[in-house]
């Protein structure tokens, strides 16, 4: 459904509001000091997400973008190279952040769908070399953005980081939808907690909350990414009033495959109006990237008409415009879209 200004906004599941639920429990939530450990509402929220990954320990923070640096920084050391995706998130789009706070560099892989094979690890190991850096961890990103929401299968990550680890390197998870992913893989989260040795996930990304996200891994790497936290001044006091919200978004996770199927629908209906637009079989989660190539007036015009019905749409690469569906938009926001594609 349309936010109350009659907008549907389609540029990211980051832009859902509170629902009823969330306000209430923020209202009513049991609060303490989390920098000393005593937030209840947020120490219950640590284990049962660490819980549900099989992980020991959970660690509540600010961000995605956080959490994905602090595990970088916990796992590596200055002067190591991060392995990932060439159009990863953690190396793309968290301003340098690698970087400026831990002294790391990126070895990437060109691949479709966020992949990284047995074979690019070995590659790049034997490259590496007295004159080159050490690779320090491997990182996967789940569902990957870049590529419209899809999914890295679970035997992939299982192999490729058996042989990253040999070759003596951590292995993190940037989950930031991974709720997606196990929804569409049918493969449980403790699944993908078993083949890594940190994950990150996003509470106000898909599944709907205004803030935050949680680092899972050992007891060990937690007490340490506890530290890395206050040192990127994520320490945060009578945090429940957020967790509670956080919390209520974790309970509602088994209603993703709505998203999903509402994605689908609106890759379907552009697809019958122009087929070369997108593919409705590229459609895993809850994105459709539609190619503007052969568009009347490409991105500019679409995203005018669109923003002349009160529909907004993200546009992350020219000539490729990104519709991520969410618990705020329904059927009838995707026919406005679809009704502004026929109108082109």
């Amino acid at each position: 459904m349309a936010f109350s200004d009659g907008v549907a906004d389609f540029r990211s599941d980051t832009v859902t509001r509170p629902t009823e639920a969330m306000f209430e429990a923020m209202a009513s939530a049991s609060l303490g000091d989390d920098v000393y450990g005593e937030d209840p509402t947020v120490n219950a929220l640590q284990a049962e997400s660490a819980a549900l990954f099989g992980m020991e320990a959970g660690l509540f923070v600010p961000s995605g973008i956080m959490g994905n640096q602090i595990a970088l920084n916990v796992h590596t050391s200055p002067g190591q190279e991060v392995l990932c995706v060439e159009a990863a998130h953690i190396r793309n789009f968290e301003s340098g952040g690698g970087a400026v706070t831990s002294g790391l560099q990126f070895r990437t892989v060109q691949t479709e769908g966020g992949i990284i094979t047995v074979s690019d690890v070995d590659r790049l190991v034997e490259q590496s070399s007295y004159h080159l850096p050490d690779i320090g961890i491997l990182t996967w990103e789940n569902t990957h953005n870049s590529s419209g929401g899809t999914v890295v299968p679970l035997e992939i990550m299982t192999d490729t980081g058996e042989v990253a680890r040999q070759a003596g390197m951590a292995v993190h998870l940037d989950g930031a939808r991974i709720f997606n992913a196990a929804t569409a893989s049918g493969v449980g989260l403790d699944a993908y907690g078993a083949v890594v040795d940190s994950v990150q996930f996003c509470f106000s990304k898909s599944l709907g909350a205004p803030i935050g996200s949680m680092l899972c891994g050992t007891t060990e790497f937690i007490a340490k990414a506890r530290k890395v936290r206050s040192r990127f001044g994520g320490g945060m006091r009578q945090v429940g009033v957020i967790a509670a919200a956080a919390s209520v978004a974790l309970e509602h996770r088994h209603s993703l495959g709505k998203d999903h199927d509402l994605a689908k629908q609106l890759a379907k209906g552009i697809a019958a109006l122009f087929p070369g637009a997108v593919d409705p079989g590229a459609v895993k989660t809850n994105m459709v990237m539609v190619d503007t190539t052969d568009l009347p007036g490409r991105d500019a015009v679409v995203i005018d008409k669109l923003a002349a019905g009160d529909v907004l749409v993200a546009c992350l690469t020219p000539g490729v415009l990104r519709f991520v569906t969410h618990r705020d938009v329904d059927r009838e926001d995707v026919d406005r879209v679809i009704e502004v594609f026929a109108s082109l």
